[in-house]
């Protein structure tokens, strides 16, 4: 039977967030961002284990944050773009997991998604030959600017979506669709996937489920996180 092993990418500095200390480490709540994260991932029942995948120069990480967490494993291995911290963690979880268990890699930087909408996409996917990914479909109008930013035309939003984390993946293909592709093209895992050939599934995720990266996107994160707590 296969094993489910969330991998938290968290190496990153968080330099559009014109903060010194990393994005991850950032007070959300009363507590660091990441916690949020790590949390809401041990609540997934189906998931074997949690790997968090620091900077091996990180100073900001307390171990004893985590000490009531034992399906919490932190690596030190992180590297210097998201692609190559992935990989570094896969690499170091070969060991241990077998080439068709799963790996969810799922952004630290991600604090609002719902334990339920990863067991969704869990059981979505546990039969599917490719894997795939928690994703919205585009509901603004799109614009594709000029280099003196002007309208250059309108982007038909048809059959686009803006992808979202958990993704969702078996570990020896994602091993090798990361270590083949090229860095540079690599923004998330399904594009590893996609320049190996392969189309991952997308399944729908919510609105909430945001990425961290400007200031205002913590005040917005901490108002999701409260209105869940308080139903």
């Amino acid at each position: 039977m296969s094993r489910y092993v969330a991998l938290l990418p968290a190496a990153g500095a968080g330099s559009r967030m014109a903060s010194n200390v990393p994005k991850q480490y950032l007070p959300l709540l009363g507590e660091p961002l990441l916690l949020h994260t790590v949390r809401a991932m041990l609540a997934v029942a189906e998931l074997d284990k949690v790997v968090l995948v620091l900077s091996a120069e990180d100073s900001w990480f307390e171990p004893a944050w985590v000490v009531d967490m034992p399906r919490l494993t932190v690596l030190r291995c992180g590297g210097a773009s998201r692609a190559e911290t992935v990989r570094n963690g896969l690499q170091a979880l070969a060991g241990e997991l077998a080439a068709d268990d799963w790996v969810l890699v799922h952004d630290a930087a991600r604090p609002c998604i719902a334990p339920a909408d990863v067991a969704r996409l869990i059981a979505a996917l546990r039969d599917d030959s490719v894997g795939g990914l928690l994703a919205v479909p585009v509901a603004d109008t799109l614009k594709r600017a000029d280099a003196a930013c002007r309208v250059a035309g309108t982007v038909p939003r048809d059959g686009l979506w803006r992808a979202q984390t958990p993704q969702m993946f078996r570990h020896g293909v994602l091993c090798r669709a990361l270590a083949e592709g090229a860095c540079e093209a690599i923004t998330d895992e399904a594009s590893a996937i996609e320049a190996a050939g392969m189309s991952p599934r997308l399944v729908v995720g919510d609105e909430r489920n945001i990425k961290v990266t400007y200031p205002q996107d913590l005040a917005l994160a901490a108002l999701y996180l409260q209105a869940r707590t308080t139903r």
